[in-house]
């Protein structure tokens, strides 16, 4: 019910090539949104800015072509039976994860069921639900209309959203499109999220963006957003002439050959194998239908896939994929513009995040020394991560559906073995090959905090 998008290929170049890369795409106006109180003329002055968080930007310290290997003892079949694992007894009902490297797919499959009352194989091919994971899609859409000159990442939304108003007319004018994608808007966190969860329309809670309080002026402090985020859908149809969706299809989905990805409630629906939300009960998992709400807000959290299709995203934001995402432009959406220092909370971030940043639909992280790309995503009966590791040229995406945080640990388990750190028990099974005990995992599952007037399906909305 709301948002939009286009079209174009650009020639490849060779892979491997985006560190080299970085300054000249952050030495373009065009190309270059300003960290956050930092003017795009002075960000663009420099040919590396200084990141809040990071010494470095994105992969620009590497020397030329020197990609490391994954550590030794890095072994896949370990981590796909790990994954087995988590899908017995009742830990989650189906898991999907895709493992791509150096431009290779290693893995991309499936493995428990797609619903616990109609069993059916998870396989490579199941389409899940993305939720926030759609976000960088979004950053991404964008960045191709960038790349095409139909767009700037200065460019002001009230230019092409003329019915957009913030409570500071000041602000709606200074508002861009760049400080959409980072949530720097200026609003309180999760601005209009309980309305969303009530059924409210895209549209209407877009208008009431313009009684909402500010607690900074854009660009100046860091806030996650949905609604809000979703501007950027009627920013892409205003400067491409096509429908948000339809534009990430023909311009992403098809020539990335992301065949089973889809957009919205109609699109999970219509795929020929897909993983059903769960939720629990007293007598264990509960299948249920998805919601359509945060749908709704296409950029922000429409999208759908497998464990095929986020194998070749993560292949083409590692770079391998130039004619659709050239190297220049991977650089601009991956470099961190505001710091977001709450993501070091709890669990495998509290123990190996020492910083983070936003950049545009994707998080960087400083991951005991090394930086990590990342997002996660959560609604009502799915969750996922994707994370990747420049220095290593290496990317994982993690589907499950069912309201869990016990597969989260898999994500730390498989960085660690990739980056060669000490190893740490984030999964209370043996990493190095005992997977017949049916062990649970070390970093029990809590149940989320209630906060009052929230339901279980909010969970899209924090920014895990």
């Amino acid at each position: 019910m709301n948002d939009m998008g286009k079209r174009r290929h650009i020639r490849p170049v060779a892979s491997g090539l985006l560190g080299l890369l970085l300054p000249f795409a952050l030495s373009s106006t065009a190309q270059t949104p300003a960290p956050a109180g930092q003017s795009l003329q002075a960000a663009s002055a420099s040919t590396t800015w200084q990141s809040p968080t990071q010494p470095m930007s994105y992969r620009a310290s590497l020397p030329q072509n020197k990609v490391q290997p994954l550590a030794k003892g890095f072994d896949v079949a370990a981590f796909e039976a790990i994954a087995e694992q988590l899908t017995y007894g009742n830990r989650v009902p189906g898991l999907a994860m895709a493992i791509v490297q150096n431009g290779r797919v290693l893995s991309a499959r499936g493995y428990g069921v797609t619903d616990v009352n109609n069993p059916q194989p998870v396989d490579g091919h199941t389409v899940f639900r993305l939720a926030s994971l759609s976000k960088a899609f979004a950053g991404t859409m964008a960045g191709l209309l960038v790349n095409d000159g139909t767009l700037r990442w200065d460019s002001k939304v009230v230019d092409y959203v003329p019915g957009f108003r913030l409570s500071d007319p000041v602000a709606t004018r200074q508002l861009t499109i760049a400080e959409v994608l980072s949530h720097r808007v200026g609003l309180t966190r999760n601005a209009y999220d309980r309305d969303v969860e009530s059924n409210a329309d895209y549209y209407t809670l877009s208008h009431k963006l313009a009684s909402a309080p500010l607690k900074c002026t854009p660009g100046q402090c860091y806030a996650y957003q949905n609604v809000a985020f979703s501007l950027v859908g009627d920013v892409v149809f205003a400067a491409s002439g096509s429908f948000y969706e339809q534009s990430v299809e023909r311009r992403i989905f098809k020539p990335l050959g992301m065949n089973d990805a889809s957009m919205g409630l109609a699109g999970i629906q219509a795929s020929p194998r897909w993983a059903r939300p769960h939720v629990r009960s007293r007598n264990g998992w509960v299948s249920l239908t998805p919601k359509p709400t945060y749908y709704r807000l296409a950029p922000a959290a429409g999208v759908n896939a497998s464990a095929s299709d986020m194998a070749q995203w993560l292949l083409a934001h590692t770079g391998h994929r130039p004619d659709v995402l050239p190297a220049p432009l991977l650089a601009t959406l991956h470099a961190p513009l505001v710091s977001t220092p709450g993501e070091a909370r709890s669990g495998w971030r509290h123990q190996r995040v020492s910083s983070a940043s936003y950049a545009l639909g994707w998080r960087v992280f400083d991951y005991a020394g090394h930086q990590v790309v990342f997002h996660a995503g959560a609604v009502q009966g799915y969750r996922g991560l994707v994370a990747m590791v420049p220095e290593r040229d290496f990317g994982i995406a993690i589907l499950w559906n069912g309201e869990s945080g016990l597969p989260s640990g898999l994500l730390p388990t498989i960085l660690d073995r990739a980056m060669g750190l000490p190893t740490q028990r984030w999964l209370d099974i043996d990493v190095d090959g005992d997977f017949g005990s049916d062990n649970m995992l070390a970093e029990r599952e809590r149940p989320e905090p209630k906060r009052k007037g929230t339901s279980s399906s909010r969970a899209v909305a924090s920014p895990r």
